[in-house]
């Protein structure tokens, strides 16, 4: 499986950190956040990457081109330019970056990958990220036979909420509990090529009218996912993330 992955946006909500930065690159624990989503799809065997660049698109290659020295041990001759690898942590990945312009909308921007597409792949963005059963995703698709599935998430409470008593006493406090119960777009698809037809050009966004046209076609499959989620639109998301990392509870970190 090949898992395409969003990350050319701007990233407005956080423009404290993405005027220096593609979005995906902001950090979480010293590793970029698209990292994180990437060793996602790697914990459940997905290796071979397709990354939709646009704004400060260069930063993301230059990131990946230089990924094996700095994951490596080095000898450098200074003569010659030669240089022997040793002990290496790059990861085992194959990572495909493809230029889709810098004011692609979502679905243009996997159209414009669809030369480097198999007949089925995974979807994301380059700036969630979950617990969630990749594997278990796939089969479910497999098994339902349409061309889409999205996994369907219940997204966290953004502020902390206070059980009360009638009387006014505070019987509990609860940090960031989850939503409504309402269920919203995860953006972790499992996708056929047939999708791709549904898309217009550049201005298309994925999230509207193709996303719409499958629901009505009856093409499109939810995966419930009930464990963790998170997107990384603001600088408190960023934060809050940074401190389960650090913390040791983060809990998408499945490998």
């Amino acid at each position: 499986m090949q898992a395409v992955i969003l990350a050319g946006g701007r990233g407005t909500r956080i423009s404290e950190e993405s005027h220096l930065r593609p979005k995906p690159m902001i950090e979480i624990g010293g590793r970029p956040v698209l990292w994180h989503v990437m060793k996602i799809y790697a914990a459940h065997g997905i290796s071979d990457f397709i990354i939709c660049l646009g704004y400060k698109g260069y930063q993301i290659k230059k990131y990946f081109a230089n990924y094996v020295l700095h994951s490596s041990d080095v000898t450098i001759n200074l003569q010659t330019g030669e240089i022997v690898y040793h002990q290496s942590d790059a990861e085992p990945w194959r990572v495909t970056l493809v230029d889709t312009g810098p004011e692609t909308l979502t679905g243009g921007r996997l159209k414009r990958v669809a030369p480097y597409l198999e007949d089925q792949f995974c979807l994301t963005y380059g700036d969630g990220i979950a617990d969630i059963d990749l594997a278990a995703e796939i089969a479910f698709h497999r098994r339902h036979g349409r061309i889409a599935t999205v996994a369907a998430v219940t997204p966290p409470g953004r502020y902390g909420a206070l059980d009360l008593a009638t009387s006014g006493e505070v019987r509990r406090f609860v940090e960031k509990p989850r939503g409504d119960e309402g269920v919203i777009n995860g953006g972790f698809f499992v996708l056929e090529r047939g999708v791709l037809d549904r898309i217009e050009g550049d201005q298309t966004p994925f999230e509207s009218t193709p996303l719409e046209s499958l629901a009505r076609d009856g093409e499109l499959f939810a995966y419930r996912h009930s464990g963790f989620w998170h997107a990384m639109d603001t600088l408190r998301d960023r934060n809050h993330l940074e401190e389960l990392w650090v913390s040791g509870r983060a809990p998408w970190k499945i490998w």
